[in-house]
């Protein structure tokens, strides 16, 4: 797909955003963002495509755990309990996308990317991501871990916003969360 002008991202980025972009808007769908290791890549990715508007609400960085709780109001006790980069906190990131925008559909992504910061725990190259539906239980987590390895801090980032983006299509699924 042309945007007009060479893109600076990845071209597998932006043709998986397009793709984004072509299915929510046949489905009439809005989608929203919420990111913190992907530092906006996601939100770059679909904006790089003409008419985004029409399917793009909003999108959120919320790098430090601060902002996470400022700006989306995930709970400190969630981040001191579980950490940043867990299935709780990315849910609340995910559920808070869709309460603060009119999107239909919101993903968020938290993650390690490295060079430094992993546990034996949590390696660099995992990464995080919950997918939350407006009309979705917000009982029901629908949330997934994924451990891309020390791809690179521009690997694993890379990784992450595919898989973010594979997330925010109409018909994607992801298993439930522990």
């Amino acid at each position: 797909m042309s945007t007009g002008r060479e893109s600076t991202l990845p071209a597998e980025l932006v043709e998986m955003a397009a793709k984004v972009i072509d299915a929510n808007r046949a489905a009439r769908l809005r989608v929203a963002v919420a990111e913190s290791c992907t530092g906006g890549l996601v939100s770059a990715a679909l904006t790089e495509i003409p008419g985004s508007s029409a399917v793009f609400e909003a999108g959120w960085v919320t790098y430090a755990n601060e902002s996470k709780v400022s700006l989306l109001g995930v709970s400190q006790d969630v981040l001191e309990t579980f950490g940043a980069v867990s299935v709780a906190v990315a849910w609340g990131m995910a559920q808070a996308a869709i309460k603060r925008s009119n999107a239909d559909v919101s993903v968020a992504i938290t993650g390690i990317a490295g060079p430094g910061g992993g546990t034996p725990q949590k390696p660099v190259g995992t990464v995080v991501f919950a997918r939350a539906r407006r009309d979705g239980n917000p009982e029901e987590i629908t949330a997934d871990r994924k451990d891309f390895g020390d791809l690179g801090r521009g690997g694993v980032r890379l990784q992450a916003a595919l898989c973010a983006l594979e997330l925010l299509m109409p018909d994607a699924e992801t298993p439930p969360g522990p």
